[in-house]
C-alpha cells in the first residue's frame, strides 16, 4: 500500500476531527476521505504492524477508540501520526492516506475476516508480543 505514484493525487487539505476520530484529507483530483483513526491505526505501515516480510502482519485489536494527538508532515511526501496508544512510527504516503480512502469498505471487510480467522473481537486488547528487538519501532 505504501509509495508515491508519479502524478498521484496529492492533499490540498487534511484536518483531524478529534471529536469524531476522523482524518478529513481532499485531494488534488477533487476526491475527499473521511479515514477513521482505527482504519490508520489497523492498517499502519511500520513494521510493528505490517512485519517484515509477507505473512508476519500483526493483527491490531482494541483500536476502535484510539485518538491521533498530533500528525508530523514527512517531507513533501506523508504525514506521521502520534496515536493515543503510543503508536508513532507508521509515516503514510498521500498513496497511502488515498487508497484508505477510496478502499475503506474492502479493507473493514478485509479486517473483519482477519479477526474472524484469528477467533479475536475486534475490542480485545492486544496480546502481549516477547522476544521481537528488530529496532525498527
Amino acid at each position: 500500500m505504501a509509495g508515491l505514484q508519479t502524478g498521484a493525487p496529492t492533499p490540498q487539505s487534511i484536518t483531524v476531527h478529534s471529536q469524531s476520530r476522523v482524518l478529513e484529507v481532499g485531494f488534488s483530483d477533487g476526491a475527499s476521505f473521511r479515514i477513521p483513526f482505527e482504519l490508520m491505526r489497523i492498517y499502519s505501515p511500520s513494521a510493528e504492524v505490517q512485519g517484515h516480510g509477507p505473512g508476519q502482519e500483526v493483527l491490531q485489536t482494541g483500536k476502535r477508540n484510539v485518538d491521533v494527538l498530533d500528525l508530523q508532515p514527512v517531507g513533501n511526501y506523508a504525514v506521521q501520526p502520534s496515536f493515543s496508544d503510543g503508536h508513532d512510527t507508521g509515516i503514510y504516503s498521500w498513496d497511502l492516506l488515498y487508497e484508505l480512502g477510496a478502499k475503506q469498505d474492502e479493507l473493514w471487510a478485509e479486517y473483519e475476516r482477519r479477526l474472524a480467522a484469528a477467533g479475536v473481537d475486534r475490542d480485545a486488547p492486544m496480546a502481549e508480543k516477547g522476544g521481537h528487538a528488530c529496532g525498527s519501532h
